[in-house]
């Protein structure tokens, strides 16, 4: 889990870390002592190159870990000892809502990205998302991360998950076989991949609109190269989302 030992950073002359600095063994010990706090990691990662490969081998993997264990056990087993799109978007995903910027990805509104302090993703809430072609492809979806009262666009709901092993999942084959258009200037927001529509491609199931409790006419998702799902949705009134949950 920790490899080779290097006491000096080795990536840049102007670096700040000419005299040497703490072993990986030791930062590994003081971030499992300060529980993975992402905002620690993400300063040390600012520090020098050296600390960034750190961050991204080690210390964002471990955070993951913690932060979903039965999640990151799925989507590693199978031999793989990495995830697709590195361990730091991974996190990233764990715990930030990206939002969207009036005429970017989803054109209409402008609600700024944010942390969140839990999400719970779920397998089961995936399958949802899946035409029925495809539900043996493992997708983690989040609860949708409510935007109440914007304006016109009512009550809105920004979700965000991860496919397991996206390169051969048959998903991506689909996207592949209808000449799915990647988005032209848009990338994701977590690694910073290309984007393929859901939409435009035709692979959204009504049943994501029930799990989701939204208008079926208004939800939209995108997923990137490395298998990150980002979507927006208007969500229905209350009591109308718990009619449809039960028609589900």
């Amino acid at each position: 889990m920790i490899v080779s030992k290097q006491y000096r950073c080795i990536h840049s002359a102007s670096c700040l870390c000419t005299k040497g600095h703490l072993t990986e063994e030791v930062i590994f010990l003081l971030f499992q002592h300060l529980n993975w706090n992402p905002k620690h990691i993400a300063t040390l990662s600012s520090v020098c190159k050296w600390f960034d490969d750190l961050a991204k081998r080690v210390l964002w993997k471990e955070f993951c870990k913690t932060r979903a264990p039965k999640m990151m056990l799925d989507l590693q087993t199978g031999g793989s000892h990495s995830v697709d799109g590195n361990w730091r978007a991974l996190g990233k995903l764990l715990i930030y809502c990206s939002g969207c910027t009036k005429g970017g990805l989803f054109n209409s509104i402008h609600i700024p990205g944010h942390f969140v302090y839990r999400t719970r993703f779920s397998r089961t809430s995936g399958k949802s998302f899946l035409l029925p072609q495809c539900r043996t492809d493992v997708l983690y979806v989040s609860d949708p991360c409510e935007h109440l009262d914007q304006g016109e666009e009512g009550d809105v709901g920004f979700f965000r998950g991860v496919f397991k092993s996206f390169a051969t999942s048959k998903v991506r084959k689909l996207l592949i076989k209808r000449e799915a258009p990647l988005h032209p200037t848009e990338v994701c927001p977590y690694c910073k991949a290309k984007l393929w529509s859901m939409q435009q491609a035709r692979l959204i199931p009504s049943s994501a609109s029930c799990r989701l409790g939204a208008y079926e006419d208004c939800i939209e998702y995108y997923v990137c190269l490395n298998g990150h799902v980002l979507g927006i949705c208007t969500l229905l009134p209350l009591s109308d989302s718990e009619e449809a949950s039960e028609l589900e």
